[in-house]
């Protein structure tokens, strides 16, 4: 793979896109997905596809995270005949002075967070089978923040969609719970090579890079 890599194209449920290729560092790089430069068009179709897929899992309230998981989480509660839906906040609000955190470290963002849960909101998802939604999964760090904020309310995982997840790290972190998700498709890291140019890195999971849709598991219906 050339150093002078500028774009990686990969299949997101039923739709292609052309993602630039972006240094995080000297010796890493990522395809960078950003939700809100793909159009309202692409994120209906991904929310009905990813629908499609979670359709069997009884859904009864869909949990995404800020910022990005938020037009996902909008086209997929629409799909599947929902109407409310929860997201966890990243940065305080007024309403949250007294909100219910999670420590969480991305890989874009580099630095720690919390996510934050709004207790006056803990009614929507407190016995409710959810589904958890967000853009991309890369080290795994987000959603399984979101899942023990979501457990610790009360309510009851049974799915994590995603449009893509990336590289490797992800299983690893997300241990019993990977079996909960379903992802329209999935991209590498890229790494440095010795001879200077960047190579895909898939972390391991899988034997060959995967085409289209992730389903490490099975559905849980616990």
């Amino acid at each position: 793979m050339s150093e002078a890599l500028s774009s990686y194209h990969t299949t997101i449920g039923s739709q292609e896109r052309d993602l630039p290729v972006v240094a995080l560092s000297g010796e890493l790089a990522i395809a960078l997905f950003i939700t809100v430069d793909h159009g309202v068009h692409f994120m209906a179709r991904a929310g009905e596809d990813l629908a499609k897929i979670l359709a069997g899992h009884g859904v009864e309230v869909v949990v995404s995270v800020a910022t990005m998981g938020i037009p996902l989480a909008i086209e997929v509660t629409r799909a599947l005949g929902l109407d409310d839906y929860l997201i966890l906040q990243k940065t305080p609000k007024i309403h949250l002075h007294d909100a219910i955190a999670e420590p969480v470290k991305s890989i874009t963002t580099g630095g720690m967070q919390r996510l934050l849960f709004d207790r006056a909101r803990v009614a929507a998802v407190a016995g409710k089978r959810v589904a958890l939604i967000d853009d991309v999964i890369s080290t795994g760090a987000s959603i399984t923040a979101a899942l023990r904020l979501v457990r610790r309310v009360g309510g009851n995982p049974v799915a994590i969609g995603c449009l893509l997840t990336e590289g490797g790290e992800w299983p690893q972190a997300l241990g019993r719970d990977v079996h909960l998700v379903r992802s329209l498709g999935a991209i590498p890291l890229f790494k440095r090579a010795p001879d200077g140019s960047l190579e895909e890195d898939w972390g391991g999971f899988f034997d060959h890079p995967p085409n289209g849709q992730i389903t490490p598991g099975d559905p849980a219906d616990k």
